[in-house]
């Protein structure tokens, strides 16, 4: 497993967490090939970790997320209220456009899901809350990597940026950026779902309600230090 933070045993606990967050409840042997770690290094933080709540066991034994994070997870979102500043704007755009909307933020190399509304079709795409995914892939990983958008003026300005294909097979996505006061971009607004609805041209057809969602979440959380 390759060091991201420079502290070894910090990035290798992390991982532990991340595989059973992927995964759902593993035991030591699916743990070890899901972490890659040696059998008795991944026992050592598995068990360290439920020492602090972080993991359990369940039933059958196997070890699983513990309920410390939820705590964890509560006091974050009440720390970082952007999931609940942008839901309105968010749901009027699923209202209005009957498409999956979600809501994601960087985290380094990869984007995060912080909200995310199904469509009300049977046929669509679905972004579970909390799922991690690459940031050099889709529409809105796309407008994460750009860390800024603000014109000559300095005025904040944002566009739409389509995806077609590009992730995953048939689904079509365009997103656009929350804007901070500043000019930077705090998150991205995206509409996804399946190509024969969205079409291969999905920022001709949505990208105008997308980036009116983006604006009016970065007018929701211009009051607040995001």
């Amino acid at each position: 497993m390759d060091s991201i933070s420079g502290v070894g045993v910090l990035d290798k606990a992390v991982g532990v967490l991340r595989s059973l967050s992927t995964e759902g409840p593993l035991g030591l042997a699916d743990l070890q090939t899901a972490t890659g770690l040696p059998r008795a290094t991944a026992h050592r933080l598995a068990v360290a970790l439920e020492a602090h709540g972080l993991v359990r066991r369940d039933g059958a034994g196997r070890f699983c997320l513990g309920f410390e994070l939820i705590a964890m997870g509560r006091a974050a979102a009440e720390a970082f209220p952007l999931g609940e500043l942008a839901r309105p704007a968010l749901v009027a755009l699923r209202d209005s456009t009957a498409e999956s909307v979600q809501l994601f933020v960087r985290e380094g190399d990869d984007r995060r899901c912080v909200v995310s509304l199904q469509s009300p079709h049977g046929l669509r795409w679905i972004v579970p809350e909390g799922a991690r995914l690459p940031l050099g892939f889709g529409s809105a990983g796309h407008v994460l990597m750009d860390t800024r958008r603000a014109g000559r003026s300095g005025r904040a300005t944002t566009q739409w940026v389509e995806s077609v294909e590009e992730r995953e097979p048939g689904v079509a996505s365009v997103s656009a950026a929350v804007l901070g006061r500043d000019g930077a971009v705090v998150a991205a607004v995206s509409i996804s779902g399946p190509v024969e609805r969205l079409t291969r041209q999905p920022g001709k057809h949505f990208g105008a309600a997308v980036v009116d969602a983006a604006g009016a979440v970065s007018l929701a959380i211009a009051d607040f230090q995001i």
